[in-house]
Protein backbone atom coordinates (compact mmCIF):
# COMPACT_ATOMS: atom_id res chain seq x y z
CA UNK A 1 0.00 0.00 0.00
CA UNK A 2 2.71 2.17 0.68
CA UNK A 3 4.69 1.78 -2.10
CA UNK A 4 1.57 2.17 -4.55
CA UNK A 5 0.43 5.13 -2.40
CA UNK A 6 3.99 6.41 -2.95
CA UNK A 7 4.11 5.86 -6.44
CA UNK A 8 1.03 7.99 -7.46
CA UNK A 9 1.85 11.07 -5.24
CA UNK A 10 5.16 10.94 -7.16
CA UNK A 11 3.20 10.86 -10.39
CA UNK A 12 0.74 13.82 -8.98
CA UNK A 13 3.68 15.92 -8.41
CA UNK A 14 4.63 14.96 -12.10
CA UNK A 15 7.92 13.12 -11.31
CA UNK A 16 6.65 10.73 -13.24
CA UNK A 17 5.47 12.79 -16.36
CA UNK A 18 5.07 11.07 -19.76
CA UNK A 19 8.26 10.70 -21.88
CA UNK A 20 8.42 11.42 -25.60
CA UNK A 21 6.74 8.85 -27.59
CA UNK A 22 9.99 7.89 -29.35
CA UNK A 23 12.01 6.75 -25.83
CA UNK A 24 8.24 4.76 -25.19
CA UNK A 25 8.57 3.26 -28.48
CA UNK A 26 12.27 2.38 -28.27
CA UNK A 27 11.69 1.19 -24.79
CA UNK A 28 9.16 -1.12 -26.03
CA UNK A 29 11.51 -2.41 -28.96
CA UNK A 30 14.05 -3.24 -26.72
CA UNK A 31 11.89 -5.23 -24.99
CA UNK A 32 11.46 -3.28 -21.26
CA UNK A 33 8.42 -3.43 -19.69
CA UNK A 34 6.45 0.06 -19.34
CA UNK A 35 3.30 0.38 -16.98
CA UNK A 36 0.11 0.89 -19.04
CA UNK A 37 -0.45 4.06 -17.16
CA UNK A 38 2.74 5.65 -18.60
CA UNK A 39 1.39 5.32 -21.95
CA UNK A 40 -1.28 8.07 -21.57
CA UNK A 41 -1.26 11.43 -20.38
CA UNK A 42 -1.16 11.54 -16.69
CA UNK A 43 -4.00 13.11 -15.17
CA UNK A 44 -4.41 14.81 -11.39
CA UNK A 45 -5.13 12.25 -8.45
CA UNK A 46 -6.39 13.73 -4.90
CA UNK A 47 -4.56 12.49 -2.68
CA UNK A 48 -5.05 12.94 1.30
CA UNK A 49 -6.12 12.02 4.76
CA UNK A 50 -9.46 11.65 3.74
CA UNK A 51 -9.11 8.72 1.21
CA UNK A 52 -10.39 5.33 2.85
CA UNK A 53 -10.87 7.28 5.74
CA UNK A 54 -13.42 4.92 6.64
CA UNK A 55 -16.87 3.24 5.47
CA UNK A 56 -19.91 4.97 6.78
CA UNK A 57 -19.92 8.46 8.53
CA UNK A 58 -23.25 7.08 10.15
CA UNK A 59 -22.03 4.12 11.12
CA UNK A 60 -22.21 5.04 15.13
CA UNK A 61 -25.48 5.87 14.78
CA UNK A 62 -27.33 3.13 12.96
CA UNK A 63 -29.51 2.45 15.70
CA UNK A 64 -31.66 5.06 14.66
CA UNK A 65 -32.30 4.39 11.22
CA UNK A 66 -35.35 2.86 10.53
CA UNK A 67 -36.24 -0.85 9.69
CA UNK A 68 -34.95 -2.37 6.15
CA UNK A 69 -38.52 -2.04 4.45
CA UNK A 70 -39.16 1.29 5.48
CA UNK A 71 -35.15 2.20 4.32
CA UNK A 72 -35.84 0.31 0.82
CA UNK A 73 -39.51 2.03 0.61
CA UNK A 74 -37.98 5.46 1.12
CA UNK A 75 -35.08 4.37 -1.95
CA UNK A 76 -37.72 3.60 -4.28
CA UNK A 77 -39.58 6.96 -3.20
CA UNK A 78 -36.32 9.10 -3.88
CA UNK A 79 -35.65 6.99 -7.19
CA UNK A 80 -38.89 7.90 -8.58
CA UNK A 81 -38.24 11.20 -7.65
CA UNK A 82 -35.28 11.28 -9.52
CA UNK A 83 -36.73 9.64 -12.45
CA UNK A 84 -39.34 12.46 -12.68
CA UNK A 85 -36.33 15.33 -12.54
CA UNK A 86 -34.64 13.69 -15.34
CA UNK A 87 -37.28 13.26 -17.62
CA UNK A 88 -38.21 17.03 -16.60
CA UNK A 89 -35.03 18.06 -17.50
CA UNK A 90 -34.70 15.89 -20.74
CA UNK A 91 -37.74 13.89 -21.72
CA UNK A 92 -39.39 10.69 -21.09
CA UNK A 93 -37.39 8.99 -23.94
CA UNK A 94 -33.86 7.36 -22.25
CA UNK A 95 -32.67 6.63 -25.76
CA UNK A 96 -32.55 10.08 -25.83
CA UNK A 97 -31.73 11.08 -22.18
CA UNK A 98 -28.77 9.22 -20.63
CA UNK A 99 -29.20 10.61 -17.02
CA UNK A 100 -32.76 8.64 -17.26
CA UNK A 101 -31.19 5.78 -19.02
CA UNK A 102 -28.89 5.72 -16.20
CA UNK A 103 -31.75 6.04 -13.00
CA UNK A 104 -33.50 3.55 -14.77
CA UNK A 105 -30.37 1.25 -15.11
CA UNK A 106 -29.92 1.51 -11.00
CA UNK A 107 -33.89 1.13 -10.59
CA UNK A 108 -32.87 -2.33 -12.00
CA UNK A 109 -29.96 -2.52 -10.31
CA UNK A 110 -32.13 -2.11 -6.96
CA UNK A 111 -34.93 -4.26 -8.00
CA UNK A 112 -37.33 -1.49 -8.21
CA UNK A 113 -41.13 -2.33 -9.39
CA UNK A 114 -41.40 -1.95 -12.84
CA UNK A 115 -44.67 -0.44 -12.80
CA UNK A 116 -43.16 2.01 -10.11
CA UNK A 117 -40.55 2.82 -12.78
CA UNK A 118 -44.08 3.40 -15.34
CA UNK A 119 -45.69 5.74 -12.92
CA UNK A 120 -42.89 7.70 -11.49
CA UNK A 121 -42.19 8.50 -16.10
CA UNK A 122 -46.02 9.50 -16.01
CA UNK A 123 -46.16 11.53 -13.44
CA UNK A 124 -43.40 13.23 -14.44
CA UNK A 125 -45.49 15.32 -17.43
CA UNK A 126 -47.30 17.41 -14.54
CA UNK A 127 -45.86 20.61 -13.81
CA UNK A 128 -42.97 20.46 -11.16
CA UNK A 129 -40.38 22.96 -10.08
CA UNK A 130 -36.95 22.45 -8.60
CA UNK A 131 -35.63 24.22 -6.28
CA UNK A 132 -32.12 24.02 -3.81
CA UNK A 133 -32.12 24.80 -0.33
CA UNK A 134 -29.00 25.62 1.40
CA UNK A 135 -28.59 24.74 5.41
CA UNK A 136 -26.50 24.76 8.38
CA UNK A 137 -27.34 21.61 10.60
CA UNK A 138 -25.71 20.58 14.13
CA UNK A 139 -22.05 21.24 14.60
CA UNK A 140 -21.56 23.50 11.78
CA UNK A 141 -22.26 21.13 9.12
CA UNK A 142 -23.49 22.09 5.70
CA UNK A 143 -26.34 20.90 3.62
CA UNK A 144 -28.14 20.89 0.25
CA UNK A 145 -31.58 20.02 -0.40
CA UNK A 146 -32.74 18.92 -3.74
CA UNK A 147 -36.57 19.37 -4.19
CA UNK A 148 -39.00 19.09 -6.79
CA UNK A 149 -42.50 20.12 -6.14
CA UNK A 150 -45.30 21.21 -7.50
CA UNK A 151 -45.76 24.06 -4.42
CA UNK A 152 -42.48 25.71 -3.92
CA UNK A 153 -44.29 27.75 -1.06
CA UNK A 154 -45.60 24.89 0.67
CA UNK A 155 -41.90 23.15 0.40
CA UNK A 156 -40.36 26.14 1.95
CA UNK A 157 -42.57 26.39 5.05
CA UNK A 158 -41.77 22.53 5.22
CA UNK A 159 -38.12 22.42 4.87
CA UNK A 160 -38.11 25.67 6.96
CA UNK A 161 -39.85 23.63 9.69
CA UNK A 162 -38.05 20.00 9.70
CA UNK A 163 -34.75 22.40 9.76
CA UNK A 164 -35.66 24.67 12.93
CA UNK A 165 -37.03 21.34 14.85
CA UNK A 166 -34.16 19.01 14.40
CA UNK A 167 -31.52 21.51 15.31
CA UNK A 168 -30.45 23.16 11.70
CA UNK A 169 -31.54 26.53 9.58
CA UNK A 170 -31.53 27.83 6.26
CA UNK A 171 -28.00 29.06 5.73
CA UNK A 172 -27.89 31.44 2.41
CA UNK A 173 -24.26 31.09 0.77
CA UNK A 174 -23.87 27.16 2.04
CA UNK A 175 -22.93 26.07 -1.86
CA UNK A 176 -20.01 27.54 -1.84
CA UNK A 177 -18.31 24.95 -0.01
CA UNK A 178 -19.73 22.98 -2.68
CA UNK A 179 -18.31 22.04 -6.21
CA UNK A 180 -20.69 20.13 -8.92
CA UNK A 181 -18.46 17.43 -10.01
CA UNK A 182 -19.36 14.04 -12.06
CA UNK A 183 -19.49 10.81 -10.37
CA UNK A 184 -19.56 7.13 -10.98
CA UNK A 185 -20.45 4.55 -8.17
CA UNK A 186 -19.01 1.11 -8.17
CA UNK A 187 -19.72 -1.59 -5.92
CA UNK A 188 -16.58 -1.50 -3.42
CA UNK A 189 -16.40 -4.99 -1.53
CA UNK A 190 -14.07 -7.05 -3.36
CA UNK A 191 -11.45 -3.81 -4.87
CA UNK A 192 -8.85 -3.07 -2.58
CA UNK A 193 -7.57 0.23 -1.73
CA UNK A 194 -4.64 -0.13 -4.53
CA UNK A 195 -6.67 -1.21 -6.88
CA UNK A 196 -9.21 0.87 -6.46
CA UNK A 197 -6.43 3.80 -7.38
CA UNK A 198 -5.05 2.12 -10.21
CA UNK A 199 -8.58 1.96 -11.81
CA UNK A 200 -9.00 6.00 -11.05
CA UNK A 201 -5.67 6.84 -12.97
CA UNK A 202 -6.57 4.22 -15.66
CA UNK A 203 -10.64 5.87 -16.05
CA UNK A 204 -9.43 9.39 -16.02
CA UNK A 205 -11.01 10.11 -12.47
CA UNK A 206 -9.83 12.63 -10.83
CA UNK A 207 -10.41 11.04 -6.84
CA UNK A 208 -11.92 7.78 -5.33
CA UNK A 209 -13.88 7.17 -2.35
CA UNK A 210 -15.16 4.35 -0.23
CA UNK A 211 -18.07 4.47 1.71
CA UNK A 212 -21.71 2.90 2.03
CA UNK A 213 -24.84 3.42 0.28
CA UNK A 214 -28.17 3.11 2.01
CA UNK A 215 -28.61 -0.61 2.19
CA UNK A 216 -24.93 -0.46 4.12
CA UNK A 217 -22.97 -1.73 1.08
CA UNK A 218 -19.46 -0.85 0.15
CA UNK A 219 -18.93 1.38 -2.86
CA UNK A 220 -16.33 2.93 -4.52
CA UNK A 221 -17.21 6.92 -5.80
CA UNK A 222 -14.82 8.19 -8.59
CA UNK A 223 -15.15 11.31 -8.86
CA UNK A 224 -14.41 13.73 -12.14
CA UNK A 225 -15.09 16.61 -14.42
CA UNK A 226 -19.10 16.98 -15.12
CA UNK A 227 -18.14 16.53 -18.90
CA UNK A 228 -16.34 13.27 -18.53
CA UNK A 229 -19.25 11.49 -16.49
CA UNK A 230 -19.61 9.31 -19.65
CA UNK A 231 -16.07 8.88 -20.21
CA UNK A 232 -14.93 7.85 -16.90
CA UNK A 233 -18.23 5.06 -16.97
CA UNK A 234 -17.49 3.68 -20.14
CA UNK A 235 -13.38 3.47 -19.00
CA UNK A 236 -14.54 1.67 -15.86
CA UNK A 237 -17.06 -0.66 -17.55
CA UNK A 238 -14.37 -1.65 -20.05
CA UNK A 239 -11.92 -2.64 -16.71
CA UNK A 240 -14.70 -4.75 -15.98
CA UNK A 241 -16.32 -3.05 -13.10
CA UNK A 242 -20.52 -3.07 -12.39
CA UNK A 243 -21.71 0.33 -12.48
CA UNK A 244 -23.99 1.64 -9.68
CA UNK A 245 -24.60 4.98 -10.87
CA UNK A 246 -23.66 7.79 -12.38
CA UNK A 247 -23.76 11.65 -12.56
CA UNK A 248 -23.85 14.83 -11.22
CA UNK A 249 -23.23 15.62 -7.68
CA UNK A 250 -22.07 18.13 -5.29
CA UNK A 251 -19.11 17.35 -3.67
CA UNK A 252 -17.41 19.29 -0.34
CA UNK A 253 -14.75 21.81 -0.56
CA UNK A 254 -14.38 21.42 2.76
CA UNK A 255 -15.30 18.85 5.54
CA UNK A 256 -16.42 19.40 8.87
CA UNK A 257 -15.42 16.85 11.95
CA UNK A 258 -18.59 16.24 14.36
CA UNK A 259 -18.75 14.55 17.84
CA UNK A 260 -20.92 11.82 18.59
CA UNK A 261 -23.87 14.12 19.53
CA UNK A 262 -23.43 16.50 16.97
CA UNK A 263 -23.14 13.28 14.15
CA UNK A 264 -26.71 12.00 16.07
CA UNK A 265 -28.29 15.26 15.66
CA UNK A 266 -26.98 15.59 12.15
CA UNK A 267 -28.33 11.95 11.09
CA UNK A 268 -31.52 12.55 12.76
CA UNK A 269 -31.65 16.06 10.70
CA UNK A 270 -31.36 14.39 7.27
CA UNK A 271 -33.46 11.20 7.95
CA UNK A 272 -36.06 13.75 8.65
CA UNK A 273 -35.67 15.90 5.40
CA UNK A 274 -35.24 12.32 4.18
CA UNK A 275 -38.13 11.63 4.38
CA UNK A 276 -40.15 14.55 3.12
CA UNK A 277 -41.52 13.42 -0.36
CA UNK A 278 -40.33 16.48 -1.94
CA UNK A 279 -36.96 15.68 -1.18
CA UNK A 280 -34.70 14.39 -4.51
CA UNK A 281 -31.33 14.60 -2.67
CA UNK A 282 -29.43 15.56 -0.57
CA UNK A 283 -25.45 16.91 0.03
CA UNK A 284 -23.64 17.73 3.18
CA UNK A 285 -19.86 18.00 4.33
CA UNK A 286 -19.84 15.87 7.23
CA UNK A 287 -16.30 14.21 7.85
CA UNK A 288 -16.33 10.45 7.49
CA UNK A 289 -14.92 8.23 10.70
CA UNK A 290 -11.87 7.67 10.55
Amino acid sequence: MAAVLGALRALHRGSLALPPRAELLSGRAAGLSIPPWRSSPARPLRLGPALWAGHNKWSKVKHIKGPKDEARARMFMKLGMMIKLAVKEGGPNPDMNINLAQILEQCRSKNMPKASVETAIKSAVKPLSQHMFEARGPGGCLLLIEILTDNSSRSHQEIKRLLVKNGGALSEGARHNFNRRGMVVVPGQDVSPERALELAIEAGAEDVKETEDEEGQHVLQFICDTTDVRNVRTSLEDLGMQITSSGLAFVPRTLATLNEDHLVAASTLIDALGDYPDVVRIWDNIQDDS
